[in-house]
């Protein structure tokens, strides 16, 4: 197995980079069920930033992506039912993919709730507002 920075897994989906996108592609397109890449839960959330922010990704193809990449064989993703999860609440909603994925983690991991100032995440994704 081996690890998959963000920017390997963003030159593969946006085939953006005449140099990188190739190779990127190569290395993705040869790992397998028995050799896959590991996916960690940062280079997640930072590809949903980077696809959403600078590549202006809409919410319904950024859904498409993740379930592509949680569904392949090939690709170990960490804590992937917590992020199934946070991609449910994501894929219903307004709220961020980050929001969603730390409150799910901190359900996951027996929090009663999750505090927050920012009222967005209170109001779309059951964090509790800190008042």
């Amino acid at each position: 197995m081996i690890g998959l920075d963000t920017n390997v897994l963003v030159r593969y989906i946006a085939q953006d980079d005449p140099r990188q996108s190739p190779k990127a592609t190569r290395l993705i397109e040869s790992l397998t069920a028995d050799a896959p890449g590991y996916v960690s839960v940062v280079s997640v959330v930072e590809l949903v930033w980077v696809l959403m922010g600078c590549y202006a990704s809409t919410r319904a193809e950024m859904c498409g992506v993740l379930e592509t990449l949680l569904r392949t064989k090939e690709v170990v993703v960490a804590h992937a039912d917590t992020v199934w999860k946070a991609l449910r609440v994501f894929k219903e909603g307004k709220a961020d993919f980050a929001d969603c994925l730390i409150e799910r983690s901190a359900n996951e991991a027996g929090c009663d709730y999750t505090a927050s100032f920012d009222r967005d995440a209170a109001k779309h994704c059951g964090m509790r507002l800190v008042e």
